[in-house]
C-alpha cells in the first residue's frame, strides 16, 4: 500500500512539471497523476538507471518520471491537435 502511495505522489509531481513544461489544457490532478504514473513507467523503459542525474534515488525517479510524462503529454497534445491530417 505504501509504494502505490509513494508512486502516486511521484506520478502527481512529475505529471504536475510536465503539465507546466507542455502548457497542456489538462489542469485536473487526477489527470496529472495518471500521465505522470504512465510517464514514469515510459520514462523508466526508456532510459531505466541511466537518467543518473543525482545521487539522489528519488530525485532520480522523479526526473525519469518527468521526462516520460513530458513525451507522453506531447505525445497526447499532437494526437488532440485540431486540424490534424
Amino acid at each position: 500500500m505504501q509504494e502505490i502511495l509513494i508512486m502516486c505522489l511521484i506520478g502527481a509531481i512529475a505529471g504536475s512539471i510536465a503539465g507546466a513544461l507542455v502548457q497542456s489544457e489538462n489542469d485536473s490532478l487526477l489527470v496529472n497523476i495518471i500521465i505522470g504514473i504512465v510517464g514514469g513507467f515510459i520514462g523508466y523503459k526508456l532510459f531505466g538507471s541511466k537518467l543518473n542525474i543525482s545521487g539522489n534515488y528519488w530525485i532520480n525517479r522523479v526526473i525519469t518520471a518527468t521526462v516520460g510524462a513530458v513525451l507522453l503529454s506531447l505525445l497526447i497534445k499532437l494526437l488532440r491537435r485540431p486540424g490534424r491530417r
